[in-house]
């Protein structure tokens, strides 16, 4: 069992060993916000405010497990074990004052506590509107302003978290994301096609697959200096990008419509990824699209 999780169970033993979702998800938050310097679980802004994504995941493999009963709210199966004293006295003394500060907020006053403390994470709400007065509804709003500005961006996923990713794409006011992968799967968690499909429209960004524009794997097995991945690129550039015009129109067309897209591949630097080439190929069609790498 990974560290996180036993935080995560030891959080609901501490709170009686049950708890309602959207409780869960905002004293999770607020723990890992307050209580830890390496934060067990990351948040995006969903429709009942923040919300971890990887905390969801867990839950079905701790339900696997049989850590927890199969229900929608998190209620420990086996509510005489304790997870608490897996983790260190520190730690526990912390998840107890942490209990005693917050047990009394539940419901609607929890989210609305966490609301007007962490704006950021109402920008999604579909319940801020009846709980939030006037003024912190503008704090929320001024969180996140639409940009009017047209932006191309690239964006990677390697080394950084599910929820970090989108909380990029959020930040930047990304409307759609065009995933430029040949084959849209991946081993790390979020990240293959449908996943990440749904999540982005949970929270708001659309999501297109041009996989005519990826490279094929294979290709890319025995890169190792930059100049591997030059040659890579140059190939790339003359016969993907040269031979796909109606894949580019369409993704400037996409680019027209939307004003701020994100084209994505695993690689962190764009420099180590075709996207990067995707993004030049598209600045010589218009020269005064603005090109941003998350």
């Amino acid at each position: 069992m990974f560290h996180r999780q036993k935080v995560l169970l030891a959080l609901i033993e501490e709170f009686g060993g049950s708890l309602k979702s959207t409780d869960l998800q905002k004293y999770l938050f607020l723990y890992t916000t307050i209580c830890e310097k390496d934060k067990s679980y990351e948040f995006v802004p969903y429709k009942f405010g923040c919300c971890s994504l990887q905390s969801y995941k867990d839950k079905n493999k701790l339900m696997e497990l049989g850590y927890l009963n199969e229900a929608d709210d998190w209620v420990l199966k086996n509510k005489d074990k304790s997870f608490k004293a897996q983790l260190k006295v520190d730690t526990q003394n912390k998840m107890q004052l942490f209990r005693q500060k917050y047990e009394k907020l539940k419901g609607r006053k929890l989210i609305k506590y966490v609301y007007q403390n962490y704006p950021y994470y109402a920008v999604n709400s579909i319940i801020a509107d009846e709980i939030l007065d006037e003024d912190d509804l503008v704090k929320v709003k001024t969180c996140l302003k639409k940009r009017r500005k047209n932006v191309f961006a690239t964006i990677g996923y390697e080394g950084i978290t599910l929820e970090a990713y989108v909380n990029k794409l959020i930040k930047n006011d990304i409307r759609v994301l065009v995933d430029v992968r040949k084959n849209p799967l991946s081993r790390k968690y979020g990240f293959s096609k449908n996943t990440l499909k749904d999540v982005l429209y949970k929270v708001g960004i659309g999501y297109e697959h041009l996989p005519d524009l990826g490279i094929i794997s294979s290709k890319r097995k025995k890169l190792v200096t930059q100049k591997d991945y030059e040659k890579l690129f140059n190939e790339y550039e003359k016969t993907v990008l040269g031979r796909n015009e109606m894949e580019l129109d369409k993704l400037y067309g996409i680019y027209l419509d939307k004003k701020r897209i994100a084209v994505t591949c695993f690689e962190e630097c764009h420099t180590m990824c075709h996207r990067g080439r995707v993004a030049t190929h598209l600045k010589k069609i218009n020269s005064e699209m603005e090109i941003l790498h998350l």
